[in-house]
């Protein structure tokens, strides 16, 4: 099934103080996430392994009853031990229903159910207690129509809504030699049973989205599924700022992108982003606005993250570049001087803005030389600085970091616009993220 991994990309367990209508929170929003039909039918592909772990690997709760029976007595009965093997699905079908959510229809289930029965009945005739191994082939087919909501404080799927269709039950005791009234009461009790544990399980698939945040390296690149992103004393609020949006065409979340620093949180309440500057011609769309990166910046500077300090060998490689003028003769003392250090820093809070040329930053940089040699005097200096970061001429994008490199990205570019800026790609199905989520999910 496809909606566990779905809110993987989509990071939609990020709580939100409130959530909003999309049009009312698109002023608020610091990115965007849109995965388009053709990555949902990638997702809807590839992790049918998760509906079958997840039936396969559930410990089913002991059943007990009891029944009255003309010319028999009280039969009390039991039902443990219940397993499911050999399961698989024939067909899994879905559809993007614009407003509403995601109908699925997994037709073709097959499974053998296996069990242990245990009864005894008796009347002033006869005493008699058993238990009896089972086995059930069965035939389901399974529709789901899960509801993607804001609940809470955060975006949650609601699986209430599915059904169940029995193509096939076939009861075989051990050894079916048991009396036909036995079998028929065996029958009509397994069969509940067993339907009420698919329902059930069908139902509250919604613990198989809830991912533990080791697993946040392995969802978009910069929106983790937890609430808060952080580093040090600096932290990022990605909770969603609106229950996502729905088309035939694509899934779209909207997320805060609030730096916080030091109890200061940052502000964005004039977004520029719209709907209709992302397209739906790749997989996966990430809109990433300049006021989110902004806030970052701000907080690194406070932090005395903009800080570079060079010495030795390094510092001296510096200066033997090719340089238009000859090095002044302070200088070269200054270098051959005992133990030479070269300090830079951000003085101001740097400013980055981004524009269909490419994302730029402009910053007051402080400049200081200092030495151990008491006759050799330190130089400082400040200076504006305007540095074009990415011109994202050729529009592409490297990735070998966050754990990116466990997907298959296809193609990704970035697109540059006034105020923010778009990552676009196609992907493969990240088989190693699907087996190490169901190995520690299942434990």
């Amino acid at each position: 099934m496809m909606l566990p991994v779905l809110l993987l990309f989509l990071g939609l367990v990020g709580t939100s103080r409130s959530c909003q209508d999309p049009v009312s929170a698109y002023r608020f929003t610091g990115a965007v996430c849109r995965l388009t039909y053709p990555a949902a039918a990638v997702l809807n592909e590839k992790t049918t392994k998760v509906i079958e772990a997840a039936f396969q690997h559930t410990k089913y709760p002991s059943v007990d009853r009891e029944k009255s029976i003309l010319f028999v007595g009280r039969v009390k009965y039991g039902l443990a031990n219940l397993e499911i093997h050999n399961l698989s699905i024939g067909r899994s079908e879905f559809e993007l229903k614009a407003g509403e959510g995601i109908e699925m229809d997994i037709s073709n289930v097959s499974a053998v159910f296996r069990g242990t029965i245990k009864y005894g009945y008796g009347s002033w005739l006869v005493n008699v207690g058993h238990s009896i191994d089972f086995e059930i082939e069965s035939q389901i087919d399974l529709g789901i129509n899960p509801k993607l909501y804001c609940g809470k404080g955060k975006v949650a799927a609601d699986t209430s809504d599915c059904y169940l269709n029995f193509h096939k039950l076939h009861l075989l005791l051990q050894g079916d030699r048991e009396p036909g009234w036995l079998k028929r009461l065996f029958t009509d009790f397994i069969t509940f049973t067993v339907k009420l544990v698919i329902k059930s399980q069908v139902s509250n698939m919604k613990e198989f989205t809830d991912f533990e945040s080791e697993h946040k390296r392995l969802q978009f690149l910069f929106i983790p599924t937890e609430q808060m992103l952080s580093d040090g004393g600096i932290s990022v609020n990605v909770g969603v700022t609106s229950s996502p949006v729905i088309t035939s065409n694509y899934i779209e979340s909207y997320h805060k992108g609030l730096t916080q620093y030091n109890n200061i949180t940052a502000v964005i309440n004039a977004s520029v982003f719209h709907p209709g500057q992302l397209s739906e011609d790749r997989m996966l769309y990430f809109w990433l606005s300049d006021e989110l990166f902004n806030g970052l910046i701000k907080a690194a500077h406070l932090d005395g993250r903009f800080t570079l300090n060079i010495s030795g060998l390094e510092l001296t490689e510096l200066f033997r570049a090719d340089l238009s003028s000859p090095v002044p003769e302070f200088l070269s003392q200054f270098l051959l001087s005992a133990e030479p250090v070269l300090k830079v820093w951000s003085v101001s809070v740097p400013h980055l803005w981004t524009t269909p040329l490419g994302s730029s930053v402009r910053a007051v940089v402080g400049v200081e030389l200092t030495s151990r040699a008491e006759d050799i005097r330190g130089l400082y200096f400040e200076t504006m600085v305007v540095v074009v970061v990415a011109s994202y001429a050729e529009k592409k994008l490297a990735l070998n970091t966050r754990g990116v490199n466990l997907f298959d990205i296809i193609r990704p570019q970035v697109v540059s616009q006034d105020g923010f800026v778009i990552i676009q790609t196609d992907f493969g199905f990240p088989h190693h993220l699907l087996v190490e989520f169901l190995r520690k999910t299942l434990k």
